[in-house]
């Protein structure tokens, strides 16, 4: 992998983390166009992701430092319910990412055509909460965390937005839009940050994930990867709050279509 290709693929993952269009499924389109070798993925998803959790973190720091001081507050306020909702929707995606991960994997696979169908069922969810009106609620229970958590785990498979899927969750489920967008994000971090330690646990048993690439591709993806993610995230929260999530329905649908047809093709 050389730098542009670093890049190219930094500013997809960085984008598409956020956008309801699937982060996983543009980087294997991505790198299926680019020709990037499998052994270079692996450690530059590592990077990238990370690099998008940094951005997180910067974009929603008010709301994570208030979560941070209520929760060392001890009390059950509204801070503490906030972490309890993380920690219950992390269930879901923990159980199928330590135990489960592999076996998906093996099953469906992550080439164009299982990234193409999948973004078809994203296009599916996101059409629903367009055409869906149910009745609002104040704030996420815990129930709907965990729901909303099983969607996450869902996302696992490439093409299957993570952030498209959660937040087309929550709002079928009723939750308000300026809230749900800032939890979907937010919910996120602990699951990529626990897959990149996992990652370098491999690399210091010897699997040497991190051998195969360069360090400059390495640097300019992950800078892509932050600044486009800052970029990407302001304008996600925007547009969940005005209800357009139709739009990335359709795109999803086309490139999916698109997808699916290369893969038969090839």
């Amino acid at each position: 992998m050389d730098w542009i290709q670093a890049l190219i693929l930094g500013l997809i993952q960085g984008l598409t983390e956020y956008l309801p269009v699937s982060s996983s499924g543009h980087l294997t389109i991505g790198q299926e166009i680019l020709g990037v070798s499998g052994e270079d993925n692996l450690a530059f998803d590592v990077v990238v992701h990370v690099a998008t959790v940094l951005s997180t973190l910067v974009v929603l720091w008010s709301e994570v430092v208030w979560i941070v001081k209520g929760f060392f507050k001890f009390q059950m306020n509204d801070e503490m319910r906030y972490v309890i909702n993380i920690l219950v929707s992390m269930i879901p995606v923990g159980i199928v990412g330590v135990f489960f991960k592999e076996q998906v994997e093996a099953i469906f696979g992550s080439g164009l055509l299982v990234v193409g169908i999948c973004l078809l069922v994203t296009a599916t969810l996101l059409t629903f909460t367009y055409f869906a009106r149910p009745r609002q609620k104040e704030k996420i229970s815990v129930r709907d965390a965990f729901i909303i958590g099983v969607a996450q785990a869902c996302a696992v498979l490439p093409g299957l937005s993570r952030s498209g899927s959660t937040i087309a969750t929550g709002l079928l489920l009723g939750n308000k839009k300026e809230r749900l967008a800032q939890f979907s994000f937010i919910m996120v971090i602990p699951p990529i940050l626990g897959e990149a330690f996992l990652n370098v646990v491999k690399a210091a048993q010897g699997e040497e994930i991190f051998a195969t690439i360069d360090t400059v591709p390495l640097v300019v993806g992950f800078l892509a990867a932050f600044l486009s993610g800052c970029v990407a995230c302001k304008w996600m929260i925007n547009i969940v709050k005005r209800g357009k999530l139709i739009y990335f329905g359709i795109y999803c649908a086309i490139v999916g279509l698109i997808a699916i047809a290369y893969s038969m093709m090839s």
